[in-house]
């Protein structure tokens, strides 16, 4: 297992635009390219193979994937799906979550805290992968600000279960009042932490005309954000999310130049494909190596049960919303139900599993098993899912 610098770096890079371009001429999406690429690479004598760690992926590649999405999530929209996005990820990630972790613990014979750690990392739907198949197929503005924005709401919200579940292994107060106290203060912590870093910096870019300044800004925003957040045991992702929204509502349109916004888009748009091309390489890396003969049984459970809980969020909840001004065409609710792909974070918290965890090498390799189903099976049949149903710009919703 080779460590992570920038040689490899260089390596990775080289590999990522080989296969973006491969990727184009073949309309493959670019991120089952990267992980077939990743387990080649692996393949190859000597078997060149990365470290994949929790640390690499929430710190270093994480925080400009979120901080990319959301500085293009417009405010008036959001905000009237809102009420959609919070029940869907509150009440709907807790519903596929149970739903995988009881499913675990009855077929698959795990503990409940195995089970438990195991249903609340699965539930998050990866921004990652979700975004990069997104980007690839122009889907119906709405559609798309629901996809993105529930994967982003969901990361953050899943993430926060995961660190609570954490608090609870370590023997932190279990009775239910505290166990919502600490999860409402790690999330609207993240929140606030986010406002508290981007709005003094975006005071400062407002006085300068240097769209390199204003640019060198946004990184200490996005990083400093999820890094500030993540010290005081708050969410990172939401932190991020919550930075980035702000500078793409209010610091672009008013504060920064025309040069430096369109010089911060642009930079932000590079360093998302640089992440997303190492991540996904990443993972194709680690694929090779696990035991999948030992843990198939359980691996075959996983994926039946996380495609179980995706539709256990997705379908009550659109039911719930089925009179309203917010209900969603049938087309809609199929494709975040199968938009509902898993990535990296799924796998950063999985190697982030306290040792204590009995089935902790069981967790890792089972979750690489449904991450490889979703970027694999999901991931290249959503383009066909998406125009199947008419949901492509243009088209009419079904």
């Amino acid at each position: 297992m080779h460590s992570f610098d920038f040689w490899t770096a260089g390596i990775l890079l080289f590999a990522a635009c080989l296969v973006a371009m491969l990727s184009a001429r073949l309309r493959l999406p670019y991120a089952v390219g990267l992980v077939v690429t990743g387990i080649g690479l692996a393949l190859l004598p000597g078997g060149v193979r990365w470290a994949l760690t929790p640390e690499l992926i929430f710190f270093v590649l994480l925080p400009p994937l979120v901080f990319e999405a959301a500085i293009q999530i417009h405010w008036r929209p959001f905000r009237r799906e809102l009420p959609l996005l919070l029940a869907l990820v509150t009440i709907g990630v807790a519903l596929g979550a149970a739903v995988v972790a009881a499913g675990m613990h009855w077929l698959a014979g795990w503990s409940w805290l195995g089970a438990a750690f195991f249903g609340v990392l699965i539930a998050a739907t990866d921004p990652v992968s979700v975004i990069a198949a997104f980007k690839a197929t122009k889907v119906q503005e709405r559609l798309h600000l629901l996809v993105e924005a529930e994967s982003l709401l969901n990361d953050g919200v899943a993430a926060v279960g995961f660190a609570v579940l954490v608090a609870l292994a370590s023997g932190g107060a279990t009775d239910a009042p505290h166990v919502a106290l600490d999860f409402l203060v790690t999330a609207f912590g993240g929140a606030a932490t986010g406002a508290l870093v981007a709005l003094p910096l975006i005071l400062v870019a407002g006085r300068t005309g240097d769209r390199l300044v204003e640019l060198s800004l946004t990184m200490l925003i996005a990083y400093g954000a999820f890094l500030i957040a993540e010290h005081f045991h708050l969410s990172g992702v939401l932190a991020t999310l919550t930075a980035g929204m702000i500078v793409g509502n209010y610091a672009l349109p008013r504060w920064f130049t025309a040069d430096g916004r369109d010089s911060t888009i642009t930079h932000w748009e590079f360093v998302a494909f640089l992440a997303n091309s190492i991540i996904f390489l990443l993972i194709g890396s680690h694929e090779v190596g696990l035991p999948w003969l030992q843990l198939l049984e359980a691996v075959g459970i996983a994926i039946v049960l996380a495609v179980a809980g995706r539709a256990a969020t997705v379908y009550p909840i659109a039911l719930a919303f089925a009179r309203t001004p917010l209900a969603l065409p049938w087309g809609y609710k199929h494709v975040l139900f199968w938009g509902g792909l898993r990535g990296a974070l799924a796998l950063a918290l999985a190697l982030a599993l306290p040792v204590s965890v009995a089935e902790r090498d069981a967790i890792v390799t089972v979750t690489f098993g449904v991450v490889a189903f979703s970027i694999f099976v999901q991931g290249l049949t959503m383009p066909w899912l998406v125009a199947r149903l008419g949901l492509l710009l243009g088209q009419e919703a079904k």
